[in-house]
């Protein structure tokens, strides 16, 4: 059953032909990472880099790279899980069907972390500045763990039911942190480990915290998983490992995985916040340094053949889109239980997940009236906003079920978007939340952690054409040019650079919205985006998507052909403009180094180690 630790799991990827050793010297500052990401985009192996330059421990990446590899991993206990994610959904089921649950017991059995007193993890200590310094993109901050599984306890309820283990960001090094005695910790809005932090300062104590890395694969899956609040994620690593997690009970510390590969065991000392940051972040852009809690070093362990086992993320899709896509394959059938009404979400990977969120709800409030119009998708939409994960997202784009034909799905994006483009009343059907919380990651809003939201609700009969070309006579303001149609429905117009200050809206798109009122069919034309490079952005709906939803803020950036306020409701006549310019404010995108990647190329060419895969 299930992988105990990293080099259980890389040695059955190498025997399937899954893995490739990298025995050339490279690089942790920025090499190792374009690596990473060149193999994942190619759909390459999982890599083991035996010689990182100035340090003594091997790295390993992209061993989550692929759909088909996540799957091998967790082989042994995938049915069984989804089984029972299913009977949560429908517990008559078992009663059906109980053949397909013999293995029930078992697999909650392995959900209870087994007590040890010792482990392969505590075989050695070291200290932080000897531990891997992996930076991924030019402007990172300093060295990141971006495979941490962060466990915290409850500290009014201490022991594993009260522990939370998340994927938060841990800077090792650079910026103002003492030298192996301080390191960064940074976690988002919405996150468990900010319950247990409000907790320790409440009662005035400082909060324990462990950071481990590597170990049964199950255990990076298990921190990256977005569960209901109240239930531990040891418990989930378990079930996917398939055999209970040996956990190491400390005398006045928390617990450590034994088969981890390293393990850093700290403190968060309250009154003491410094810079993280910056760091390439997963919507693309640089997210910029801001003062985060600092978390006191006190013991550094790993194991006697300790691997590093490490990502880079950035503009999606990356190696964590497999964590995604996996997730979204073991919870699917639970969407209908978490969310009333809701019979299908997708979070939108090429948009950096958070900034759009697609969903189908049902429509059945007024089920005589003569025409649907959204009522319960509201309702949906509120509930999709005030739970889970998904309270995060930006932009809502909901339609009714009842009107959607046999087999559509909001995970068919295009086809999702020309159905809601159709049906929508923009006099109605746009509903704003103004100056709320948003993705700590997101800098289209007004301030770090603050912006709007909007719904985007469709329902009823068809009440448009939309228009497949560029509708003749277009006049366009002084700064706008290069109109082009995207898809049915959608324009892309290049605007002149942005110049604003943050949280104000510019007079130039109110200017474009209203020679556009005058253009002879362009209502056949609903969303109208505005961005820095037409071309670019109307390649491909990859492009699209990033730009148009990475870069506005629903409140600051929306504006309308025909726009009106009544009653402080907004809508649109013909058609909305979405500013998706980089704003003056904005972190900067994601650019890769040039000299980097000519190095990385090398390694490629006939003779390298990656000749044949990149």
């Amino acid at each position: 059953m299930g992988y105990k630790n990293t080099r259980e799991c890389l040695d059955a990827l190498e025997a399937r032909g899954e893995l490739v050793r990298i025995d050339a010297s490279v690089d942790a500052h920025v090499e190792i990472g374009a690596i990473q990401r060149r193999v994942f985009q190619a759909g390459g192996p999982a890599l083991l880099f035996n010689h990182v330059k100035g340090c003594r421990f091997p790295m390993a990446a992209n061993i989550f790279g692929t759909r088909e590899r996540v799957h091998f991993i967790f082989r042994d206990t995938i049915d069984m899980v989804e089984r029972l994610m299913k009977l949560k959904l429908n517990p008559m089921e078992l009663l059906r069907r109980p053949w397909k649950y013999l293995g029930a017991p078992v697999t909650g059995y392995h959900t209870m972390p087994r007590r040890v007193s010792s482990g392969p993890v505590m075989e050695n200590e070291t200290t932080i500045s000897k531990l891997p310094q992996l930076v991924s993109w030019p402007m990172d901050g300093g060295g990141y763990v971006t495979l941490p599984q962060v466990y915290t306890e409850d500290p009014d309820n201490p022991g594993f039911g009260g522990s939370n283990m998340g994927m938060y960001r841990v800077q090792l090094s650079g910026n103002d942190y003492v030298p192996d005695e301080e390191i960064g910790l940074h976690y988002q809005i919405h996150r468990g480990i900010g319950h247990h932090h409000a907790q320790a300062l409440r009662k005035g104590e400082p909060l324990k915290v462990n950071v481990f890395v590597g170990g049964a694969p199950a255990m990076t899956l298990a921190a990256v998983m977005p569960l209901p609040e109240g239930l531990a994620e040891i418990f989930f690593a378990g079930a996917m490992a398939g055999h209970r997690i040996p956990m190491i009970k400390r005398e006045g510390g928390l617990p450590i995985p034994a088969q981890a590969d390293f393990c850093i065991c700290g403190t968060i000392v309250e009154g003491v916040e410094k810079p993280e940051g910056p760091f390439g972040d997963h919507l693309g852009y640089y997210s910029l340094a801001h003062d985060f809690p600092v978390l006191k070093v006190d013991k550094v362990y790993h194991r006697d053949d300790a691997v590093w086992p490490f990502t880079t993320v950035g503009r999606p899709p990356q190696e964590d889109t497999m964590f995604g896509q996996f997730i979204h394959e073991l919870t699917a059938d639970l969407v209908p239980s978490v969310f009333a009404g809701v019979h299908e979400v997708h979070a939108v990977d090429a948009a950096g997940v958070h900034p759009l969120l697609l969903a189908v709800g049902s429509e059945r409030y007024v089920p005589y009236a003569e025409e649907r119009q959204p009522q319960e998708l509201l309702t949906n939409a509120l509930g999709l906003l005030g739970n889970t994960q998904t309270s995060l997202s930006k932009y809502v784009l909901i339609a009714a079920r009842e009107d959607m034909a046999g087999g559509a799905s909001c995970h068919d994006i295009p086809g999702f978007f020309r159905h809601m483009l159709e049906r929508v009343d923009l006099k109605r059907d746009l509903h704003f939340i103004t100056r709320t919380t948003i993705d700590t990651l997101d800098y289209s809003g007004i301030s770090l952690n603050q912006g709007s939201k909007l719904i985007f609700a469709a329902a009823g009969s068809v009440k448009r054409e939309l228009g497949t070309e560029l509708p003749s006579g277009i006049d366009l303001p002084r700064g706008f040019r290069d109109p082009q149609v995207f898809a049915p429905g959608i324009l892309v117009i290049k605007g002149p650079k942005h110049r604003r200050k943050r949280d104000q809206q510019d007079p130039a798109l109110d200017r474009l919205g209203d020679m556009l009122h005058t253009v002879r069919g362009i209502e056949k034309f609903p969303m109208i985006v505005v961005a820095d490079d037409a071309a670019f952005t109307a390649r491909d709906w990859d492009n699209f998507l990033w730009v148009t939803f990475t870069r506005s803020d629903p409140a600051t950036d929306m504006y309308g052909v025909g726009g009106f306020t009544h009653a402080k409701h907004w809508g649109a006549d013909k058609a909305v403009v979405v500013d998706a310019r980089l704003k003056t404010y904005h972190a900067p995108p994601l650019d890769p180094d040039p000299e980097v990647e000519k190095r990385v190329d090398e390694l490629g060419a006939k003779g390298g180690p990656l000749y044949g895969i990149i």
